[in-house]
């Protein structure tokens, strides 16, 4: 991989990331369009360890956020009342939306490799995800905020976030889309979104780590991995904040009409390639 491709997927990381189009099946559908051929293993771990720049864009965006999080957990076990403030309560909610794709990972990890080296399956799953933002903008009455968000809400959410372990399925366009399913506003199922985004990418990045240190080309990856890192943090930050002032006015609709086109002609170019 050179610094030039880095770069690029980088770029592609951090703007998709956020917004509801799938980052990862743009990480695999972009290669593939541009002719670039990377190993199974190669692919994987740049992909995923370049969300390590996007973890960085969350952190430092919603680093207020954060802070308030980590006191609250303290401050309600010293008092031995886990729930008795919003942030408290909050906090545990993310911990407990996180607790489906843990387990989802640790039984799909193969299966969701093998996915990544196939173009026309992530189209596929890129049509699944326009058909969920139509369906959840239709059924959502948007007329909840996160303080009311419940266990069986935040549950229902990190299912969603499970799901979108297999490329082509937005993990933002999934979480935010089951949000709205359980009646959140579109700012606030985003901002649980982007927030339960932290716990699942780093735990992604680090077993992503283990992988790094087993591929042989391990020295000639970490200059890639290292422009892909910054590139995907800059343009990361910038698309959380354009996303939350987006989410402000208008629909997903525009995302899942981009998710249906690009997945047809993914779902085609690969036929015709056959």
């Amino acid at each position: 991989m050179s610094l030039v491709q880095a770069v690029l997927l980088g770029i592609v990381q951090g703007l998709t990331e956020f917004l509801p189009i799938s980052s990862s099946a743009h990480l695999v559908l972009v290669p593939a369009l541009l002719g670039w051929t990377f190993s199974e293993d190669t692919a994987f771990v740049f992909d995923v360890l370049v969300q390590m720049g996007t973890l960085v864009a969350v952190v430092v965006y919603f680093r207020q956020d954060l802070g308030g999080l980590v006191r609250g957990i303290i401050d309600g076990l010293v008092r031995r009342r886990p729930f008795y403030a919003p942030m408290s309560r909050l906090a545990w909610l993310i911990v407990l939306a996180t607790l489906p794709a843990v387990i989802a990972g640790l039984y799909l990890k193969d299966l969701v490799e093998r996915i990544f080296s196939d173009p026309i399956a992530v189209s596929y799953f890129l049509l699944l995800t326009a058909v969920w933002l139509i369906l959840s903008e239709r059924v959502g009455k948007r007329t909840r905020d996160l303080d009311g968000l419940s266990a069986a809400d935040a549950l229902w959410v990190g299912v969603a976030q499970a799901a979108a372990l297999f490329p082509g399925i937005s993990r933002s366009g999934s979480t935010i889309g089951a949000g709205l399913t359980r009646h959140l506003d579109r700012r606030s199922s985003a901002r649980f979104s982007f927030l339960m985004s932290i716990p699942a990418m780093l735990g992604a990045s680090i077993i992503a780590l283990n992988d790094l240190m087993q591929i042989a080309e391990l020295k000639s990856m970490i200059a890639p991995l290292v422009v892909g890192f910054i590139a995907a943090a800059i343009v990361g930050y910038l698309s959380i904040r354009w996303m939350l002032a987006y989410l402000s006015r208008r629909s997903l609709t525009v995302f899942a009409v981009y998710c249906a086109v690009v997945g047809v002609a993914g779902v085609l170019a690969g036929l015709l390639s056959v």
